[in-house]
């Protein structure tokens, strides 16, 4: 009977958690917009909640293309390796357009993002809480 008990339990556990992880990946992202200028991001620094974002990056005039890189802080932030690459947009944003990422689940951590076509600077935080 002690047998049948614990199989009941840990089928429950299991069921339970698989509805859990189902009900997390259909959640719709949320939006995180933001605007490069020739140079440099407008904003500097972000605070957001966990949970599953898509980037969006306008292109407010910078006169060449742009992209978006998304790492956690203290990690080498040239080293691909480390990027997050669901964060990437999709494709480069040409000047004056905006662009997106795939959908992107961000944990409780600070993150540095940057443009290696705007060259921008690797110091613009996103705190995740």
């Amino acid at each position: 009977m002690k047998k049948v008990i614990t199989l009941f339990v840990l089928i429950f556990s299991i069921s339970f958690a698989a509805q859990a992880q189902d009900k997390m990946m259909k959640e719709t992202p949320k939006k995180i917009t933001l605007e490069q200028t020739p140079g440099e991001f407008t904003q500097k620094q972000l605070t957001v909640n966990a949970g599953t974002y898509i980037f969006e990056i306008d292109n407010n005039n910078v006169g060449g293309d742009v992209g978006f890189v998304l790492v956690q802080k203290g990690k080498d932030v040239s080293n691909p390796d480390n990027h997050i690459k669901t964060a990437y947009v999709t494709k480069v944003v040409s000047n004056n357009t905006t662009g997106h990422s795939n959908p992107t689940t961000l944990e409780k951590g600070e993150y540095v993002f940057f443009c290696p076509l705007n060259k921008t600077a690797t110091d613009n935080t996103l705190v995740v809480q």
